[in-house]
């Protein structure tokens, strides 16, 4: 991307905010320790990529594209090494899609989530307005950006939080991390099922 790409100032506001807000700890976050734990040493290492999708008329064709950066994803994680691969980002930033109402962008990541959780991965909505609740408190709002964006990256043991509401989910979870699930995250999943029962 050359200096003069128009959409060069979104993409500037979104790298400072990643590097003002998710790598640092916030009062309200509810643990000790950064926003995100994993935007740091992404950053450091420089598998912090950026992307910009300006089209947004047709959600098909961001569907479209986010299953391309599916496979991308996938094929730059296998040219890393182990330790490396669960640090890989992809910001998709959407700055086309309505800043003061997150519904379109909620309803485009849960649309592809079952694909990509099925796959190993993660895609998160950030946006200015998303009223997602934090994992530590519930009146922290860890998903709000200063422009609507779809965060990819690897699926991690400690992700089951984020999958509870999808028996899909939780089966693709379980497939793959189920000998490793670390101990809080079992307690949690231990408390939640007999909850149900």
């Amino acid at each position: 991307m050359g200096f003069d790409h128009p959409r060069l100032p979104e993409l500037r506001e979104i790298l400072d905010w990643s590097r003002r807000f998710l790598t640092t700890s916030h009062p309200d976050l509810g643990r000790n320790g950064p926003v995100c734990p994993f935007s740091a040493p992404s950053l450091r290492r420089d598998l912090f990529y950026l992307a910009v999708q300006d089209d947004v008329a047709d959600i098909g064709r961001i569907g479209e594209v986010l299953s391309a950066f599916r496979v991308r994803f996938h094929e730059m994680a296998a040219e890393l090494p182990d330790s490396s691969r669960e640090l890989l980002t992809f910001i998709v930033v959407l700055p086309g899609l309505d800043h003061g109402d997150s519904t379109e962008l909620d309803d485009l990541q849960r649309g592809m989530k079952e694909a990509y959780v099925a796959d190993g991965l993660m895609i998160g909505q950030f946006h200015p307005t998303c009223a997602e609740p934090g994992l530590w408190n519930e009146k922290f709002r860890p998903l709000r950006s200063p422009i609507p964006l779809l965060a990819i990256r690897a699926m991690l043991p400690f992700d089951l939080p984020f999958l509870w509401d999808h028996t899909g989910h939780l089966d693709s979870y379980l497939e793959r991390f189920a000998p490793q699930v670390p101990g809080r995250i079992r307690s949690q999943l231990i408390d939640r099922m007999v909850g149900a029962m």
